[in-house]
């Protein structure tokens, strides 16, 4: 006889619940987006290329072109599921972390690292001029 509470148990899937995080987000679940949303959002907050996901992507098996990539990566960004940093003209990052922070990009290891923004203090700003000096910001 063998303990049943000893055998692994397996990983339940986090797809129902990436499928209605897509279609609350307006997008529709496809087969594709859900794998990608999995790539994503199935571990702590990160940056990733385009090229960076395809590369997972075909690890995990999961058969996807790079312009889908794209096109998933802008589409998630739209829906408000992930934030773009801009490194340059032709490269971005995508930040699974949507919330309010800023970034520092790793050149040498072309990698985008978080600052936190309790780090950033605005101070010693100038006066604005006269004539809008009672408009608020």
């Amino acid at each position: 006889m063998t303990d049943r509470s000893l055998a692994p148990r397996p990983i339940p899937s986090r797809s129902p619940c990436l499928t209605a995080v897509l279609r609350m987000a307006g997008l529709r679940p496809t087969r594709q987006r859900v794998a990608l949303a999995e790539l994503l959002f199935g571990g702590p907050h990160r940056h990733v290329s385009a090229e960076q996901l395809h590369v997972e992507a075909l690890g995990a098996h999961v058969n996807v072109s790079l312009a889908t990539i794209y096109n998933s990566l802008h589409q998630f960004r739209e829906a408000g599921l992930l934030r773009e940093v801009a490194v340059d003209a032709s490269r971005s990052y995508f930040d699974t972390d949507t919330s309010d922070h800023h970034h520092f990009y790793l050149e040498d290891e072309q990698r985008v690292i978080d600052i936190p923004s309790s780090s950033i203090v605005i101070q010693n700003l100038p006066e604005p001029p006269e004539r809008h000096q009672h408009h608020p910001c």
